[in-house]
């Protein structure tokens, strides 16, 4: 009899930064504070997102607390990484922690048994329309898939939201679920899409 997919799942543990063709990926300090508040402190960016408007402090307070965590090594972890522009380094060295940030993702463990994980991206919209979110974001898969070994990823997406919409799609990841009016958000009622991606999708993906 065939283990269980979580029996097969691997602690993440990243060397930092993580390369991509553009973009460094590395955990976030106190020095991003301003960055990160360009666009986590703008009113349309937080439209579709959990939180409100947030201040320089609240940003500290969350590279502080839940923004600090460095490694996955078991459910209910979530890993948040800075997403850097590789060529505005310290004098085109690409050294990280020196160029200007993109955005942020996150990769949630939410379930051992289950091999499931979730997938989160919130991007400087001054930034937009240059593939920088979905280089993030693939990368994010790709250390959910191939380093811990999840059998499934989703993400769950406010339907009014259509650049994180149209983002997911770009992914491969399938729309398995249209939930309208599934919950009050903000004060008003919330449609949520869910999509979602396998393991075997996502294999089938590279070999191509």
């Amino acid at each position: 009899m065939a283990d269980p997919p979580g029996a097969q799942l691997r602690p993440l543990r990243p060397s930092y930064p993580i390369r991509t063709e553009r973009l460094l990926l590395r955990p976030l300090t106190a020095g991003d504070a301003d960055a990160l508040l360009a666009y986590h402190g703008r009113d349309d960016v937080s439209r579709f997102l959990p939180s409100e408007p947030m201040s320089r402090d609240e940003i500290l307070e969350r590279i502080a607390g839940r923004w600090a965590r460095t490694e996955l090594t078991d459910e209910g972890q979530s890993l948040t990484l800075g997403a850097e522009l590789a060529e505005t380094g310290l004098a085109g060295t690409g050294l990280a922690g020196t160029g200007e940030l993109a955005g942020d993702v996150v990769l949630f463990w939410h379930s051992r048994k289950h091999a499931g994980g979730e997938l989160g991206y919130v991007f400087n919209p001054a930034l937009g329309g240059r593939g920088y979110a979905t280089e993030a974001a693939h990368a994010m898969l790709r250390l959910g898939f191939e380093e811990i070994g999840l059998h499934r990823i989703v993400a769950r997406i406010e339907e009014r939201n259509e650049p994180s919409v149209r983002l997911a799609r770009r992914l491969g990841m399938r729309q398995e679920a249209r939930l309208v009016h599934n919950e009050i958000f903000k004060g008003e009622w919330s449609t949520e899409v869910d999509f979602a991606m396998l393991a075997e999708e996502w294999y089938a993906r590279a070999r191509r």
